[in-house]
């Protein structure tokens, strides 16, 4: 999970002061402000910073040492302001301009424990990925500054490691928010459980939507499907061998096109809205949860199968997929379960809800789903 700060300086007095009561309950890492009497309005709960350089007037920085909690000092000043004052925490601003600034950037990340990097303007992020690198077993962290949550997508996803905190001047209220469920992403894991096979019906001809991401998925990892909202199956990826064809990593032969997938911020999608650029949910059989983009969904008429479960309390969880031997779900321990081999008595994994779906949202209103 990747950290959310917030940048108040030169908004407006009205805009800062309403992304501050925006941020009190966010989980915001930390706001940087200028002005100490904006800092007045800050709960205790938000950490504040401020940013000095050796243009910041001598008075305005005796005052914000005295009212924050952090001290970010460019890095021809930062020696000035160790141990200026007991629990103040300090870092480094590096503006990074070129390869003498990267360079600088990447030693200091190795030695401060908090480094602000600000990256000259540039569409490449080979500079963040060189100092990711470089700084990679540094115990300090790196927090860059980005223009937009579109910016911050991609920094926190730079190397898969990403920065550690990225800085966002908020355009809007709203912003703060956005940042935030950019940051934390997505639970890191899903509890899943066994499902109990207890009925298996073969339906004749339907249409079948595959699953074309862009990524490469693992043999224990595939997607949830189901034909109702409070029940989805573990259906593998393509990544176990065929007869007569290469396996195909990035898909998952998943299910019919009106049933459901797990997406992103704990909604629920129809496999027939999904298009290329769509977001869905990995998951793999230890219940380990990733983002996967979609690149294209293939939807074809084939024989489909009806498989029916239970769980243990005995909540029905029901999905109708290709009735084809290579269409498979995932059990315990990562075990591969082909769809025509299936049998009432065996055991596949699953996700239950309790929340019925309206749009793909959860919402607490009476709905039957048979």
């Amino acid at each position: 999970m990747k950290t959310a700060w917030i940048d108040l300086r030169g908004l407006s007095s009205e805009l800062a002061t309403a992304v501050i009561e925006e941020s009190t309950h966010l989980g915001i890492g930390a706001v940087v402000l200028d002005d100490p009497e904006l800092a007045a309005k800050v709960p205790p709960t938000l950490e504040k910073a401020a940013v000095v350089t050796g243009e910041t007037p001598t008075t305005l920085i005796d005052q914000l040492v005295g009212v924050v909690d952090i001290l970010i000092a460019d890095h021809s000043i930062a020696e000035k302001f160790e141990g200026l004052r007991p629990g103040l925490r300090t870092g480094v601003l590096v503006k990074v301009l070129g390869e003498e600034t990267l360079q600088l950037a990447c030693k200091i990340a190795n030695e401060a424990d908090l480094t602000l990097v600000e990256f000259r303007q540039d569409p490449s992020k080979i500079p963040l990925e060189i100092l990711l690198a470089a700084a990679d077993k540094a115990k300090g962290s790196i927090v860059t500054v980005v223009e937009d949550v579109e910016d911050a997508m991609v920094t926190i996803g730079v190397l898969e490691r990403g920065s550690d905190a990225v800085l966002l001047a908020p355009r809007r209220v709203g912003d703060a928010s956005e940042l935030v469920r950019v940051c934390q992403g997505e639970a890191e894991t899903l509890e899943l459980e066994p499902l109990e096979i207890v009925k298996l019906t073969h339906l004749g001809l339907g249409d079948r939507v595959c699953v074309d991401t862009c990524s490469h998925m693992q043999p224990n990892e595939g997607i949830l499907v189901g034909s109702y909202s409070t029940g989805l199956m573990l259906v593998s990826s393509e990544t176990h061998p065929l007869p007569y064809m290469p396996t195909r990593p990035f898909r998952v032969n998943a299910a019919a096109l009106s049933s459901y997938t797990l997406t992103p911020g704990n909604r629920t999608r129809y496999l027939s809205e999904l298009r290329c650029g769509s977001e869905i949910l990995a998951v793999n059989t230890n219940g380990g949860v990733r983002r996967v983009i979609v690149c294209r969904i293939k939807m074809e008429t084939r024989p489909m199968l009806q498989i029916e479960a239970r769980t243990a309390g005995g909540d029905v969880v029901n999905m109708v997929g290709q009735d084809d031997w290579h269409v498979r779900a995932l059990g315990a321990g990562g075990s591969v379960h082909n769809f025509t081999e299936l049998r009432p008595g065996d055991h596949i994994l699953g996700h239950t809800m309790t929340d019925q779906r309206h749009v793909g949202y959860a919402i607490r209103e009476f709905l039957h789903e048979q």
